[in-house]
């Protein structure tokens, strides 16, 4: 055992040490310049199983490294490693609070040179990678909880003029949304592989927005984004408190909508629960068909289980099976991240998988991952108390009611489950630790003075005590 650990801890360090090798040759390929502005800070390199794996913070940038480094890349990996292992990218969130600004306005400026050397006058933002997203309809688990929005995902597919425009897919976090999402455009792009489809976050289409006003090429980003057959945003409620970028989608919107084509769009809460969005475009998103995806029963539990075990190629018991989906109900990542956790500690351990060695090793998972207060109870009775939306919460907005009800939901996540401030950041709108724990304190020193605080609710002015708030809120959360 302890030589298979000893063994697993020296692989690890040496692929570590690979993937700084490979960025070393990466910018003596490319020169200093150009790596500090396009890949220190902006990207992760990760070594694995034949795979490089490069994390980047938006489509965008994966996108323009695709298209200008990537015989680069693959000479730097084939030199150090003297093989030809496969190279994808991904979004890791983390990275794009790294990006400082300077760091923005010098890719931009790269952007605007390299696009005013191109022949003609019409230029072109970096496109999509064409290559297929990661989830497709046949590996989605259909059960009461998402039939409906399953159903209407197909009728999308099915259907190049679907009967209802947008279609409007809402729920909590790790719900299958966006398995939903990217199902559709891998299914369209299967079987109609002549449609033009673009896959974007809400957040990837505002920073390619900004990013467009900087290099002023609006027209080549409004072409790229409003000549499409099938449009689909991701996280749409990320526009909240954003009215310019607002502003730009409602034309988009509107543009493929006259046209006769496919919108589809996710988000956290029904279009009417968005706070701080435009009157305009909630109108827009209810006119086409708006369906919630709920938390998944026991036996769709079960079937996601049995699912991802048969992807990871490993064999589950059914009592295994069982015991998980009984004790995992908030979202399909849990499951997942529940199964994966059992799979690397048999295979480390060379163990077959049974009921009491997965409660072993599930025991702490469990207690930090299914409390029994939930972040989405605490997140509902906040923002009901403050007159808010959960959205609101998960936004960028700061406003003082934002503020206020985001900083008590923080303190009582932290205080009622065992999550840390970086999962409590992540499940909150992708905030960082510091940034949870200096809410907390905050909230812990009103409790402590018992401060006077003031909000604007939803019928005006209000003002209260920091302890009565807590009373009222704790009482609400163990209802």
């Amino acid at each position: 055992m302890h030589g298979t650990i000893a063994e697993e801890v020296s692989r690890r360090s040496g692929a570590q040490s690979q993937t700084i090798d490979i960025n070393k040759a990466i910018a003596e390929k490319i020169g200093p310049q150009k790596h500090r502005i396009w890949f220190k800070n902006s990207t992760k390199l990760t070594l694995t199983d034949g795979y490089l794996k490069i994390g980047v913070p938006n489509l965008f940038i994966a996108s323009w490294i695709e298209n200008h480094f990537s015989n680069e890349i693959n000479q730097a990996v084939q030199a150090v490693t003297g093989s030809n292992p496969k190279i994808t990218f991904g979004i890791d969130p983390e990275l794009s609070g790294n990006m400082r600004r300077t760091q923005l306005d010098s890719q931009a400026q790269l952007v605007t040179r390299a696009q005013d050397q191109t022949h003609g006058r019409r230029i072109k933002i970096p496109t999509t990678p064409t290559r297929k997203l990661k989830f497709s309809m046949d590996t989605f688990v259909v059960g009461p909880s998402n039939e409906l929005a399953y159903n209407a995902a197909k009728a999308v597919i099915k259907e190049q003029k679907s009967p209802f425009n947008p279609l409007f897919i809402h729920g909590g976090y790790g719900l299958g949304k966006t398995h939903l999402l990217q199902g559709i455009c891998n299914q369209v792009g299967k079987i109609r592989p002549q449609t033009n489809w673009l896959y974007l976050s809400a957040e990837d289409f505002a920073n390619q927005f900004v990013l467009a006003l900087k290099t002023k090429k609006l027209e080549a980003f409004r072409s790229r984004t409003r000549q499409t057959d099938l449009l689909v945003i991701d996280d749409i409620h990320f526009l909240a408190s954003k009215p310019s970028t607002q502003e730009e989608f409602l034309h988009t919107f509107n543009t493929i909508d006259l046209a006769g084509k496919q919108i589809v769009l996710a988000s956290d809460a029904h279009p009417k629960m968005i706070g701080q969005l435009s009157d305009k475009l909630v109108n827009r998103f209810v006119s086409g068909m708006v369906v919630k995806i709920e938390t998944p029963g026991f036996q769709t539990r079960c079937q996601i289980c049995k699912q991802y075990a048969a992807s990871m190629k490993k064999y589950i018991p059914e009592s295994v099976i069982r015991y998980i989906a009984e004790n995992l109900r908030t979202n399909v990542r849990e499951l997942e991240g529940a199964l994966l956790k059992v799979i690397a500690f048999t295979s480390l351990q060379h163990q077959k998988i049974n009921l009491y060695m997965a409660k072993e090793v599930l025991a702490e998972h469990l207690a930090r991952t299914d409390p029994i207060v939930h972040i989405s109870d605490i997140e509902s009775a906040v923002a009901t108390y403050f007159g808010i939306t959960p959205a609101n919460i998960h936004s960028s907005k700061k406003d003082r009611t934002v503020a206020l009800a985001r900083h008590f939901s923080m303190y009582l996540v932290r205080k009622h489950t065992n999550m840390s401030s970086s999962e409590i950041g992540r499940f909150m709108g992708n905030k960082n630790h510091a940034t949870v724990l200096l809410a907390c304190k905050k909230v812990a020193d009103h409790i402590k003075q018992n401060r006077e605080l003031r909000w604007y609710g939803m019928t005006g002015n209000k003002i209260s005590k920091a302890r009565t708030i807590l009373a009222h809120l704790e009482e609400s959360i163990s209802a």
